[in-house]
């Protein structure tokens, strides 16, 4: 069981109690913490408040956090393109639309629930019950190839490799805007957007070190057709890194511009090709995924 205690002070008082812990705590949704207030797992001056009790100079707060029950994940028949398998892992051609792992709201149809089927109960279990074989994830409108592990040494392995930068990854995404330069090298660290929690932004105070190089494949009228390999992997790291210089991926509404491609439901960014040190032999294994339907159409329609 967690526990957070805290005292209110100067500057701090006449917040609502489910707001101030909502700032305090940004990982935890704000129904989250009106549900654990509603449960007395929240406590002001020892005695239990409503969401919206008033906070006072010298308030003792405490929140008991309850610990997370897991659900249990059914495996589905979900049918997957896969790009490589062996023994250790397989690399699958993630769709558009589908969530990696299952989290609240999405515990059904994920590429867990998926690879969960194919591979029955070969997979790694380090990342726990929710995560079986996930060593990493690519967001729900990108497509491409990802990495499935299926036992604890492959994914020890290439979580090293992650860690150090030594796996390969290859982007191909259409922006928002013409480029000038064929290539360049984005430098700039990303960590939660500070005005906003649920999204990431270039944060150099708070953030973590990204490195994203971008190489111009094609130009068109108002956009640009480009090939982006990451030094780093930050969560939405070339979403991030584009729209700060001014070249958002088009169809991204979260960093980019409303209603820029309304067909697309989400962004133009394909993850097309995976290298890596094979955790058993060692020997170096790449695998190209082809660019999705979607993506070709949209290339056609813009020339």
């Amino acid at each position: 069981m967690e526990y957070f205690t805290y005292q209110i002070g100067l500057g701090e008082d006449d917040e609502r109690l489910d707001k101030w812990i909502s700032n305090a705590l940004p990982d935890l949704s704000r129904s989250y913490i009106q549900k654990c207030i509603k449960d007395n797992d929240v406590l002001v001056n020892d005695k239990p408040q409503k969401a919206g009790y008033r906070l006072k100079i010298d308030d003792e707060i405490i929140f008991q956090i309850p610990e997370a029950v897991e659900p249990a994940i059914e495996a589905e028949n979900i049918p997957l393109d896969i790009l490589y398998e062996d023994d250790d892992l397989l690399i699958v051609n993630k769709p558009k639309g589908m969530v990696v792992h299952p989290a609240p709201g999405h515990y059904s149809g994920t590429l867990v629930n998926a690879v969960m089927y194919h591979c029955k109960d070969q997979l790694s279990g380090i990342n726990g019950v929710m995560r079986p074989g996930i060593v990493h994830r690519i967001d729900r409108d990108t497509t491409g190839s990802l990495i499935v592990c299926k036992n604890d040494h492959s994914h020890n392995a290439i979580a090293a490799q992650l860690k150090e930068h030594t796996i390969t990854r290859k982007y191909r995404a259409i922006v928002c805007g013409v480029l000038t330069q064929d290539n360049g090298t984005i430098r700039a660290s990303i960590g939660r957007d500070p005005k906003d929690r649920k999204k990431m932004a270039v944060n150099e105070m708070n953030g973590k070190p990204a490195v994203t190089h971008y190489t111009v494949l094609q130009r068109f009228g108002k956009h640009t057709y480009i090939e982006c390999q990451l030094e780093t992997g930050r969560t939405h790291q070339i979403r991030v890194h584009m729209a700060s210089i001014g070249y958002p991926i088009l169809g991204d509404e979260v960093y980019g511009r409303k209603n820029s491609a309304d067909s697309l439901n989400g962004q133009a960014l394909h993850a097309m090709v995976i290298g890596f040190s094979h955790p058993t032999t060692d020997e170096y294994v790449e695998v190209t995924a082809p660019l999705p339907e979607y993506f070709e159409r949209l290339l056609h329609t813009l020339l």
